[in-house]
């Protein structure tokens, strides 16, 4: 089991990374439109499709780098509210669901994605980009997302980890403050 949450954890960097460097290169290609469009005043035809497409791909590989760092938005009023049981349970049951939701949409994507691979699909613009390519992204993203699932769930079940992040006995007050520190920094 061990070696599973490693492995998920080290593809989850991964996958981050590669997202961080689609973003970044998503940048340089705007930069090169512009470059191109107003500078040279040369006719730009594959770079919106190329940013669009980095974009989105990001999005779903970046996805399981996401959860496994908690950067995803998250309201802990309730569970800060719950005791540690009903908090293990109610992390339980939300992090279920959300594989549940993961795992219907992965395999719509893949049928999505299947579908344009097998039909040769191509974008309506003037590039004629192949479709399946940046389709792929979606189910790799969600397979990868899934798996991270999984790993989060193997940990709280074993009590790796605490349900939330949050520490057994954390209350709002205490979780208020500790916020408030680490954003105004260590001022007494």
């Amino acid at each position: 089991m061990d070696t599973y949450i490693r492995g998920v954890i080290f593809l989850s960097r991964v996958a981050g990374v590669f997202a961080a460097s689609l973003i970044g290169a998503a940048v340089l290609v705007i930069c090169d439109m512009v470059v191109e469009r107003y500078i040279f005043n040369l006719t730009t035809i594959w770079q919106i499709d190329v940013v669009t497409y980095a974009i989105v791909c990001a999005t779903f590989v970046g996805s399981a780098y996401v959860l496994m760092t908690r950067g995803h938005v998250n309201v802990e009023i309730l569970p800060l509210y719950l005791g540690p049981r009903a908090r293990y349970w109610l992390a339980l049951l939300t992090s279920l669901l959300a594989l549940g939701f993961c795992v219907v949409l992965f395999i719509l994507c893949t049928k999505f994605w299947y579908e344009a691979w097998s039909g040769t699909w191509r974008s309506n613009t003037v590039w004629r980009a192949r479709l399946w390519i940046p389709y792929s992204a979606m189910p790799v993203g969600l397979g990868l997302l899934i798996l991270q699932y999984l790993a989060d769930l193997l940990c709280l079940v074993t009590g790796r980890s605490q349900p939330f992040g949050l520490k057994p006995k954390e209350d709002a007050e205490e979780f208020a403050r500790a916020q408030a520190k680490q954003a105004l920094g260590d001022v007494p």
